[in-house]
């Protein structure tokens, strides 16, 4: 069964080009570390703080291996030290969800 992470994002809506870059960075990385990124996406009205990520897989068990993959990769592991760093995420959630057929 195809699953989604859903990420949800609280930000400090005054570092919003810092997260973007945070986002941009891992454009590259995904789907060269095996996820479909069905992107990224920041506040653009109402809610300030907001911001979300949705990356697809196969089946938890190839998130698994994803995430695996991801902590030993130099360029992921700086985008999560950058975000420590500037410290620009408050708050971070995820949820896995599978799509309803049609």
């Amino acid at each position: 069964m195809a699953v989604t992470c859903f990420i949800r994002y609280e930000i400090d809506p005054f570092q919003r080009e810092a997260f973007k870059q945070y986002a941009e960075n891992w454009h590259r990385i995904i789907p060269r570390l095996g996820g479909r990124l069905l992107g990224y996406f920041l506040p653009l009205e109402g809610s300030n703080y907001e911001a979300w990520g949705l990356v697809g897989f196969g089946s938890l068990a190839e998130y698994e291996a994803y995430r695996a993959r991801l902590r030993a990769d130099a360029d992921a592991v700086e985008n999560f030290a950058y975000a420590q760093r500037e410290r620009f995420i408050l708050r971070e959630e995820r949820t896995f969800l599978a799509q309803v057929a049609l």
